[in-house]
């Protein structure tokens, strides 16, 4: 263990009396060590400092930490022994009508109530849905890289990445356009709170927001998600106004973080590994595998779930009650599932299977578009900036919380006109999305 940054710790207040003492160690899953500069590689150093597969820290209220690709695969597909009602630490930070806030339906709901708020979801997210969608984000991907093309340079994250999945978002919940910073700044704040209280302050202006939207969509019903959502039914009822808000809420955050950071990394890895644009270049064919790929080399989320009942996992005895964080990150690069975990292989035949957008019931069920996104972007950016690289590495900005993010990447290229495989031109598509049918 010699040069490791997580301190073992064996002192009897620092831990449960369950909890063996060999499994205490001094780790802040919300800010590793490192992940300022690459905030995979520094989750990866639990494994090659040889911490145990699942551990106990003191950190964040006390908790166990999950570090292996199985047995986070185990608890995502048992919702009778894991709980959704808690999926951050401290237990204080989770949204609960206790504390003021709200639940935020289907995610923070065990079954069989996940299965009904979540029903609501799927006409937008099923494939039909998926496919409207998509091309709304072509047509958004190939306005957006023509707008950047002839200027040599950008800031990937505020000129490209909160765009277009953004734009596909507002679309769906029919969110004014001006609302974009606010509401992105407000997520920020939520996933990545400089204090613990501050989640609830920020909570609570979201949720105000939000049911002042809800209270104009039941006056003027769109065709919209929201709209859809209000006039849909759980357990043969209507929703009343905090089911609606805190649901509504969700959905928000779900839209403004999870796949703008993913196509981050992804433009970050590319920026940096020429070979690898020529190879999809010349094979675009391999391109959605490389987005599974992508996808499991930089996952982000930090999956938390409380324990329901007394359990064993990874070989420890968990108690009812008990808190467990499991960084996805470290289950998508265990090299127990994927020989040379670290190495990008866009014809890696096991890719798809990582840990990124979860599994089980409450596998995110805007994973299809999140995807669809990122391989649109990988296609319509290589067709017409085939050649870029990161300005200066030492701007690239990177933070770790509830996820890992990755918010400044300065990329540049020499603007030209490029011949490149499949080029595709603008269609006119339009910027209105209907919601498929109930």
């Amino acid at each position: 263990m010699s040069g490791c940054p997580f301190a073992k710790l064996a002192h009897a207040a620092d831990y449960p009396d369950h909890v063996p003492a060999d499994r205490v160690f001094d780790v802040e899953v919300y800010a590793i060590p490192g992940a300022d500069r690459d905030f995979h590689l520094a989750l990866k150093a639990m494994h090659d400092h040889g911490l145990p597969d699942v551990f106990w820290t003191p950190r964040q209220g006390g908790h166990w930490v999950v570090t292996r690709y199985e047995d986070m695969m185990g608890v995502l597909a048992d919702p009778v022994n894991f709980s959704n009602g808690a999926i951050v630490v401290p237990k204080s930070r989770n949204p609960t009508r206790e504390n003021g806030s709200l639940p935020l339906y289907p995610l923070t709901a065990d079954l069989p109530e996940h299965t009904a708020y979540r029903a609501l979801l799927s006409p937008t997210f099923s494939p039909r849905g998926v496919q409207q969608l998509s091309e709304l984000a072509r047509a958004v991907a190939i306005r957006l890289v023509e707008e950047l093309k002839p200027r040599g340079s950008c800031e990937f994250i505020t000129d490209f990445a909160q765009h277009l999945p953004i734009e596909i978002f507002m679309s769906i919940v029919d969110v004014p356009a001006e609302d974009r910073e606010w509401l992105l700044a407000l997520t920020d704040r939520m996933v990545r709170p400089a204090e613990p209280e501050d989640m609830h302050k920020t909570m609570g202006t979201l949720f105000g927001y939000v049911r002042d939207l809800v209270a104009k969509r039941k006056a003027k019903p769109g065709n919209d998600l929201i709209s859809s959502i209000i006039a849909g039914k759980v357990f043969g009822r209507p929703m009343d106004d905090d089911e609606l808000t805190g649901m509504c809420a969700l959905i928000l955050i779900g839209g403004m973080d999870t796949v703008v950071s993913a196509m981050g990394f992804a433009a970050w890895f590319l920026a940096r590994h020429p070979d690898h644009r020529r190879q999809l270049l010349e094979n675009p064919e391999l391109i959605p595998n490389a987005v599974d790929e992508m996808l499991r080399r930089h996952s982000i989320v930090n999956i938390g779930r409380l324990v329901k009942n007394d359990v064993t996992v990874g070989g420890v005895a968990m108690k009812a009650g008990d808190m467990l964080v499991m960084p996805s990150p470290l289950g998508s690069m265990d090299e127990r599932k994927f020989p040379d975990p670290l190495t990008v292989d866009f014809t890696r035949s096991n890719s798809g299977e990582y840990s990124t957008f979860g599994k089980g019931p409450h596998r995110c069920p805007g994973a299809n578009l999140g995807r669809a996104e990122l391989r649109i972007f990988v296609e319509e950016w290589l067709r017409r900036i085939p050649d870029f690289h990161v300005r200066d590495e030492a701007a690239v900005g990177m933070s770790c919380g509830i996820n890992g993010t990755i918010y400044s990447l300065p990329l540049e290229w020499t603007p030209q006109e490029w011949s490149c495989p499949g080029k595709v031109a603008a269609r006119n598509v339009s910027t209105t999305v209907r919601q498929p049918e109930l």
